[in-house]
């Protein structure tokens, strides 16, 4: 069975998560340099069985676009023609940032492992796919 990823992209850093088969839960992956995530995505389509991927995009609290949309929706295009055979989807991800620095300071983590600049976005991925994931229950 195939698996879901979602992407929180940042123009230095990019959050990844992936779904279970079934669909339901998801999980933190890792975080990688944007200027390598083309390249991360191609194994990891592959080696994971992506059948969809899920993209962060990101707005203000009225709703519009904010400074990095247009950079998510080159992102959203590159992907379309790099993995033409894959479902692309945007989520609005307003609040994940904060949500991920929520879960992270109640983890029980040490703080110098709460510090890591990757682990917000890691988080931040998991958080948009499982609101996808909740979405398609519906």
């Amino acid at each position: 069975m195939s698996k879901i990823l979602a992407i929180d992209f940042g123009l230095k850093r990019t959050g990844l998560a992936l779904s279970d088969e079934l669909h339901l839960f998801a999980f933190g992956l890792k975080t990688v340099e944007s200027k390598i995530l083309m390249d991360e995505l191609k194994v990891l389509v592959e080696k994971e069985k992506i059948s969809e991927i899920v993209i962060g995009e990101p707005k203000r609290l009225d709703a519009s676009d904010s400074h990095i949309t247009p950079n998510v929706r080159l992102l959203e295009e590159a992907i379309r023609k790099n993995f033409p055979q894959l479902l692309i989807s945007l989520l609005d991800e307003r609040f994940t940032s904060k949500m991920a620095s929520v879960v992270i300071a109640q983890s029980g983590l040490k703080k110098k492992d709460r510090e890591q600049k990757g682990l917000i976005d890691t988080v931040s991925a998991a958080i948009i796919l499982q609101d996808y994931l909740q979405t398609r229950v519906k």
